[in-house]
């Protein structure tokens, strides 16, 4: 049984940083996609951040880029979500997820393409 178990989120000012981890039980990655998404209140899903652990290329939402770094420890099965410079409307409860065969290019950041899902974590930034 695939198990996700997001933690790391909490309470940050205005430019702070946090690092979230995903650890990952029941599941070897290899040539899957694993993503971030997060949604605020009211909003739908949003797909923040992947990587195809086949050859750890990384994908980023235009409001993320530059500022949140997606990584993994295969050793570890955890992949880690950095974020940086953070910003009051990052937030949200993030999830981490996996989808068991690698999504198109244009469907890496789409909830819909992503099989298993973590219980979210709450990120709030405060002004």
């Amino acid at each position: 049984e695939v198990q996700l178990q997001a933690s790391g989120g909490g309470l940050v000012q205005v430019g702070g940083s946090l690092r979230l981890s995903c650890a990952a039980s029941g599941f070897t990655f290899d040539d899957y996609a694993i993503g971030w998404f997060r949604q605020a209140p009211g909003m739908e899903r949003e797909g923040v951040s992947c990587i195809d652990t086949s050859d750890g290329s990384t994908f980023y939402a235009n409001s993320v880029k530059g500022r949140f770094t997606i990584s993994t420890d295969n050793a570890k099965n955890t992949v880690y979500l950095q974020m940086n410079s953070l910003k009051p409307e990052d937030t949200a409860v993030y999830y981490c997820a996996i989808s068991d065969v690698l999504p198109h290019p244009v469907k890496r950041l789409r909830a819909t393409s992503y099989d298993y899902w973590g219980q979210g974590t709450q990120v709030t930034v405060s002004s």
